[in-house]
């Protein structure tokens, strides 16, 4: 009879743990670890609208959709094409011939990305796979005549980093889009027979860890019956476990409903949300697909990009890097070398950065922009701009006679003194020559008799809950989200501080 009543529970338990089709349940399901650990992704715009390679990813849309047109995008084309050229004429010269994954893989390792975002489609329709339900608008009836996502996924992977598909929900001219459009969405002709096939075809073939949500604001969810997939992807997909989703599936969604948030492209929060959230944005300011006439100073340079990346952890995001390949398959120059460059920092720093969690202040800046993030009671500190004197001053945390500062990745103390007898406290620094991954600094705490030495150097400090003070409870809405909420300890004593590199030439 027991073991009849704990087969019976089990059950009740896998059956309790099934996702419904609606907001309600699919917005209880918790966000995967993997995702919030991994704090920074790289985005790949890449297709069709590359060839042109001007005005953006929109181009099509900017040269024959919208109304009137784009007068730049029409002049583009009518100096530079025969007349009569169609769109569809770029698909064949989108190459990709010198398109290598396992040296885009290598880059994107290097960057210190734990997750890689490819566009399988964008808002032209084209497929960067051999869509059965894309006829000869796919890489693989035309153009590179290969399979972009699967080849890039395998060299991902085989990198131990997490793979995932952008997905765009509309077709700016798919002939079934456009009469459900004119239908006022009453009808679902485009997504039974178009959207839906494809997308769970695409997840049971590639199995991304990461699906990236577009083209949702025109129609509700209801129309994209987005509740109903989700809910096969949590319960039944191969990637159920693992996988997560993004707030874009339907007019309405966005900041409200899904695994983490966009909100917006390049959304920047002024406060700490109380949900996990994503900012993604594009090394070009100018546009996410590969632009031929882009200029330097229309680029982030390296230091924006890491000051950008440090404050959204600090408020508890993941930061989504996006590069525009050519359509030969190179990624320029430049980008590999900014991607190179957080790596650089990232190496030094990433402590800081990787499996972190907002601290009970995400910021001050006394006498130069300071962000914290913490790791159990390990707070860290990240200054993002050059001191003008050789000190720093930070007045929020806690100090003791016995806290020790020294440079990461250098156990020889600095020395500091008190800002107020226990709180606060003046760095004295060594001179910093200027380098794209400046060294950061480590504030320990004063070693306890109990404490083996190993653990100084993981800078694990030892010590009973009652030595932290306590800081509210976390909002339920962190925790379901994977983010955990600001650290519930602080060490009195143990705070961490890294330097980001700054703009501009050496001195």
């Amino acid at each position: 009879m027991l073991l009849l009543l704990l087969f019976a529970g089990a059950f009740v338990s896998q059956t309790a743990a099934r996702y419904t089709a609606n907001w309600t349940s699919l917005d209880a399901r918790p966000l995967p670890s993997w995702y919030d650990e991994a704090k920074l992704g790289i985005f790949i715009h890449w297709g069709v609208f590359s060839v042109p390679g001007f005005d953006s990813e929109w181009f099509w849309w900017h040269w024959q959709g919208q109304q009137p047109p784009d007068q730049k995008c029409v002049n583009y084309m009518s100096k530079n094409y025969p007349p009569g050229f169609s769109y569809p004429e770029f698909a064949p010269q989108f190459h990709a011939q010198f398109f290598n994954p396992g040296e885009w893989a290598d880059i994107f390792k290097a960057s210190g990305a734990k997750y890689v975002v490819l566009t399988a489609k964008h808002h032209e329709g084209f497929t960067n796979w051999g869509s059965p339900n894309s006829w000869n608008w796919n890489s693989v009836d035309t153009g590179p005549h290969r399979d972009l996502v699967g080849d890039l996924g395998e060299a991902v992977r085989n990198r131990s980093l997490h793979y995932g598909l952008y997905n765009s929900l509309y077709e700016w001219f798919h002939p079934l889009y456009l009469t459900d459009k004119k239908n006022g969405f009453k009808t679902q002709t485009f997504v039974m027979h178009k959207l839906l096939p494809e997308l769970y075809n695409m997840v049971v073939r590639y199995r991304p860890e990461v699906i990236w949500s577009d083209g949702d604001w025109e129609a509700p969810d209801t129309y994209w019956n987005s509740t109903q997939f989700l809910a096969w992807l949590y319960n039944d997909s191969p990637v159920k476990d693992t996988v997560v989703t993004n707030d874009r599936w339907g007019a309405g969604c966005a900041c409200k409903h899904g695994g983490y948030y966009n909100c917006e492209d390049k959304y920047t929060p002024g406060q700490l949300p109380k949900h996990k959230w994503e900012k993604c944005t594009s090394v070009d300011t100018f546009s996410w697909g590969y632009r031929r006439n882009m200029k330097m100073n229309e680029l982030m340079n390296l230091a924006t990009i890491i000051e950008d990346l440090v404050r959204t952890v600090a408020l508890g995001g993941n930061y989504l890097l996006n590069v525009g390949p050519t359509p030969d398959g190179m990624i320029p120059p430049v980008f590999e070398e900014r991607l190179r460059g957080v790596g650089t920092w990232l190496e030094i720093n990433g402590e800081a950065i990787y499996a972190s969690n907002p601290w009970r202040v995400q910021t001050e800046n006394t006498t130069v922009p300071i962000w914290y993030t913490s790791k159990g009671t390990t707070v860290y500190a990240i200054v993002t701009a050059k001191p003008s004197t050789p000190t720093v001053q930070l007045l929020e945390p806690k100090t003791s006679a016995s806290t020790k500062v020294t440079l990461l990745g250098n156990s020889k103390p600095l020395p500091w003194s008190p800002v107020y007898p226990k709180a606060g406290l003046i760095v004295l620094l060594p001179e910093l020559p200027y380098t794209p991954a400046m060294d950061g600094l480590h504030f320990l705490p004063p070693r306890p008799s109990s404490c083996p030495p190993a653990l100084l150097s993981t800078m694990l400090f030892c010590g009973r809950d009652a030595d932290f003070p306590r800081l509210p409870p976390t909002l339920p809405s962190l925790s379901r989200a994977g983010l955990g909420g600001p650290s519930s300890r602080l060490s009195a004593e143990l705070l961490c501080l890294a330097l980001t590199p700054t703009p501009g030439p050496p001195p």
